[in-house]
């Protein structure tokens, strides 16, 4: 039923290692539609009714971002940066780089503003479809909990760019109703956090890609629905930034200053997303119910305005960093 979906997602997948180590030959019409076995109209077709993109307008905007990131963080000439990212010219690249983003690379490059980057797409997901796991008859609650690491920590301040829903539950729920808000849309919102510099959670940018730095954010706040934490919580998104960020904040955003204070940490190591996702989530659930706060000298601190951070990336962990306070 979702064969077009994965081949398309095969597609992306493909483009963003090509442009990561350059190879052109490897992005053209052609040899896409010739790795799916189709013809390169009908590749074309069902990109653009999937993605609602056409493939070429895609490539150049994912050229144009992985090309932003080496202006904002290196000190390559643009000439340089352009034709490592298929640009003919200078001039081609200036002129593409202003239609994108409405700046200049060199007035980027001395004020990286945040601008909104086209964000990989990801037209498959198997629990968004509702499919489960790879080979999954049905969930099951018989996990090993022992996978879970549980240390405690002490964050430094830092600041806390990000949007907030206070009706969500969840990660799909707070994008379907944030995509009814003008300007706070899931593509809109990652391509600004994409762009910004400095991010404490950043692993690269262009390695993993979009999402990298991005956070889930779990603030007690008295006007939230009642979480899983079974206290109210406003559900966010966004980004950790050092405390002394001083960059634009865009204004549909919100920038919190989050002081130094201790947290407990539930972490679970690498896992296939296709293959696990769904049994590690039920892992490091029940490893957070069955922890003993009391016997640890700790207690999850349900003081408004204390957050609590949520990572999903399956290459490296899944991971909750919850709010607490010494006994």
């Amino acid at each position: 039923m979702y064969e077009w979906q994965q081949q398309i997602q095969m597609i992306v997948d493909e483009i963003d290692k090509c442009i990561k180590k350059h190879q052109d030959e490897s992005l053209t019409l052609q040899s896409l539609s010739r790795r799916l076995g189709y013809s390169e109209y009908y590749t074309t077709r069902k990109f653009r009714e999937i993605s609602g993109l056409s493939l070429r307008d895609y490539l150049r905007l994912r050229k144009l971002a992985f090309a932003l990131w080496e202006v904002r963080d290196s000190d390559r000439s643009f000439l340089e940066i352009g034709i490592d990212y298929g640009f003919s010219s200078h001039e081609a690249f200036t002129r593409a780089f202003k239609a994108a983003y409405g700046i200049t690379p060199s007035a980027y490059r001395r004020n990286p503003i945040p601008v909104i980057l086209r964000t990989k797409i990801h037209p498959f997901d198997r629990y968004f479809f509702g499919i489960g796991e790879i080979g999954m008859v049905k969930s099951t609650n018989n996990t090993n909990c022992t996978s879970i690491k549980i240390y405690f920590i002490t964050v430094p301040a830092h600041k806390f760019l990000h949007i907030r829903n206070y009706e969500s539950i969840g990660y799909w729920d707070f994008w379907q109703k944030q995509s009814l808000i003008p300007g706070q849309d899931c593509e809109t919102i990652c391509g600004l956090l994409d762009s910004i510099k400095g991010k404490l959670d950043d692993q690269g940018g262009t390695e993993s890609n979009s999402g990298s730095g991005h956070v889930i954010g779990y603030l007690n706040d008295p006007k939230g629905r009642i979480g899983s934490w079974g206290i109210p919580l406003a559900e966010c998104y966004g980004v950790r930034l050092p405390p002394d960020y001083q960059g634009e904040v865009p204004p549909q955003m919100l920038l919190m200053d989050v002081p130094e204070a201790d947290y407990v940490v539930f972490e679970h190591g690498p896992f296939d997303y296709d293959k696990n996702n769904r049994s590690v989530e039920e892992t490091v659930e029940e490893a957070m119910k069955a922890f003993d706060y009391e016997d640890s000298g700790y207690c999850l601190d349900t003081t408004p305005g204390r957050i609590g951070y949520f990572y999903h990336d399956p290459e490296r962990f899944w991971k909750f960093v919850r709010p607490v306070r010494k006994l």
